[in-house]
């Protein structure tokens, strides 16, 4: 997101400068209707914007839609009627067909229980043999060897687009606690961010942040499919979380981002088909169109985090193939929809999390086929998240940390990835010289290699290893620990060394939800059961509050968070995501 006023399009946006044109429009009386121009010979229209430091008033909602949530600092600039008006088109066009999409998974699910497995679909074998590429790319994302990820918290923001990665994903989904409070903050900061207008100062420190002369290229994720928010309805219902995030961030920022030579980009999780790409891509030219944007302006690239979408990456590449950034390996949600998928079955029960690397033979074979799908189709194929940090206090646990993020990054670089992922600013130097060196040109699309040849049983394939205790308290310490702070308003949190989100918690549950369903034995061959498991997690727990001291413990989240954990653990059946049930306890909590 490099400021560019040298390269401002004047055809984008005419007459005045947009900040100018808000700051007039706040001050302006509230009978005044808001007309900006997109093109000169395209205007949008809608209802009044309300001042920035009002409270958002019933009588300005556009009809049919309502507001839950209490009045926000910045809300009344970033919840406008004409916004608001925004989100619930696209909800009232494209709800439904999301609900039918998800109704589709279930049923998808329902096979999978009865023993069937996911291949490549015979239906769109011409689409995987077709000679087709994506639309060019735009210049900011050519290069993308290191992207920065993180939530939107005010401070973070602005470290990411300084860290020295080329791009930095900001985060409505898993590293982001969906509170009312923090999706508008969220929104407010972005919109600050696009214009260069953010800046923090540490109210205990007084250290000052501001953005440098040079600053990552700005992505964001909207959360998924499945996610609704309840704060804002449609005739009654709630709205779409995926639209509602994208639809905001879109609607206030698209033409700045374009008056100064970037562009709305996107990063797009959790699909499970082509189908659910092709509803995006109809978002996507739906959303242009109203506001008189050039279809195939916004970019995005898929998380391909599910087993279902790595059997259908061709296809969900065409379907986007005018929006198409590329693929993304989105390792810790694609382990966690391997287990989901196949829980029912004892020949797919997996081994302790931490011995299930990229070096394991059903993501090595998952990560060469993405390669090998995005450079067919020229787009960039990124590797994903190495979950380590910088370990301040231990020099030689550092190193070795350190050098677990070499070795990954080095693997991704020579197998043919275009770019990768870091969680933290003091990984940014390490993964940039390792792609550095072994990747001279801005990417790998066009480098020659060999086929793959991965086959479907090869992405099914899965290798044994132990099940140990070590294994099974590590998913009940990170899991339960992950979910008191997600109930606190924190998504994204530190864990004996490692950057844990919703992923690697559903991971945790999961895996002990799969191992007791099966009778799975540990090392020391005692059975998992929901007994043991009740067992460790009161050991776990007692731990922990000695650890952070009583007070600590007994004014957070911990009794909450374990007994979610531990009913998702031992339900009956496997549950689609925790941050479902987790939600309506947060909303009980922070309204």
């Amino acid at each position: 997101m490099q400021r560019r006023d040298t390269l401002k399009n004047k055809d984008l946006l005419t007459d005045i400068d947009f900040d100018e044109y808000l700051t007039q429009r706040w001050a302006a009386p509230a009978a005044y209707r808001r007309v900006f121009r997109i093109s000169p010979t395209t205007s949008y229209e809608g209802p009044e914007m309300m001042p920035p430091d009002a409270a958002a008033s019933p009588q300005l909602l556009p009809e049919g839609v309502s507001i839950g949530g209490a009045a926000q600092p910045g809300s009344a600039r970033i919840l406008t009627s004409a916004a608001l008006e925004f989100v619930a088109l696209l909800e009232r066009r494209f709800g439904e067909r999301r609900r039918e999409l998800l109704a589709a998974r279930t049923l998808r699910q329902e096979r999978f229980d009865a023993g069937e497995l996911p291949g490549f679909l015979p239906e769109t074998g011409d689409v995987r043999e077709g000679d087709w590429r994506v639309a060019p790319l735009p210049a900011d994302l050519v290069d993308r060897r290191v992207e920065i990820t993180g939530p939107l918290e005010r401070k973070m923001v602005i470290n990411a687009l300084n860290s020295g990665a080329r791009v930095f994903m900001a985060d409505f989904e898993d590293s982001q606690c969906p509170t009312w409070q923090a999706l508008v903050a969220g929104q407010v900061n972005l919109a600050d961010a696009v214009r260069r207008t953010i800046d923090f100062t540490h109210p205990r420190t007084g250290k000052a942040y501001a953005l440098g002369e040079e600053t990552a290229t700005l992505l964001v994720r909207p959360r998924g499919w499945h996610l609704e928010e309840r704060h804002v309805t449609v005739h009654g219902r709630a709205v779409s979380a995926s639209l509602f995030d994208f639809g905001l961030y879109f609607f206030h920022n698209a033409a700045e981002l374009l008056a100064q030579g970037t562009g709305p980009y996107f990063y797009l999780p959790k699909l499970e088909s082509h189908l659910e790409a092709r509803l995006w891509n109809d978002v996507f030219l739906a959303a242009q169109e109203e506001l008189g944007i050039a279809a195939g302006t916004i970019k995005a690239t898929v998380l391909i985090e599910t087993i279902t979408g790595a059997f259908e990456m061709d296809e969900i590449l065409f379907e986007l193939r005018e929006h198409s950034s590329g693929l993304n390996c989105g390792r810790w949600d694609y382990i966690f929809s391997f287990i989901k998928r196949f829980a029912e079955r004892a020949d797919f029960v997996l081994p302790d999390r931490g011995t299930v690397g990229m070096t394991s033979h059903f993501l090595r074979s998952y990560s060469r086929l993405l390669i090998e799908t995005c450079h067919r189709r020229g787009v960039h194929a990124m590797g994903g998240m190495a979950a380590q940090i910088p370990i301040k206090n231990d020099p030689e646990a550092n190193e070795q940390a350190l050098g677990k993020v070499r070795a990954d990054k080095l693997r991704e670089v020579t197998d043919g990835h275009d770019g990768t992922w870091v969680a933290h600013p003091g990984l940014v130097a390490q993964a940039t010289a390792i792609f550095d060196e072994h990747m001279p040109a801005p990417n790998q699309i066009d480098v020659a290699r060999e086929p793959c040849g991965v086959t479907a049983q090869d992405l099914l394939r899965v290798e044994a290893g132990e099940i140990t205790e070590a294994g099974l308290r590590q998913n009940v310490c990170v899991g339960v620990q992950y979910l008191e702070a997600w109930l606190g308003g924190n998504g994204c949190v530190p864990l004996y060394d490692l950057m844990e989100d919703a992923a690697t918690a559903e991971i945790s549950r999961t895996q002990i939800w799969q191992w007791i369903r099966h009778g799975a034995r540990l090392a020391d061959g005692r059975s998992v059961s929901a007994e043991l498991v009740s067992e460790v997690l009161a050991e776990e727990l007692s731990a922990v509050r000695a650890s952070l001291g009583a007070e600590r413990f007994d004014d957070g989240h911990f009794d909450d968070a374990a007994r979610l954990f531990e009913s998702l653990s031992t339900a009956a059946h496997c549950g689609e995501f925790l941050t479902l049930p987790a939600y309506e306890r947060l909303l009980d909590l922070h309204g």
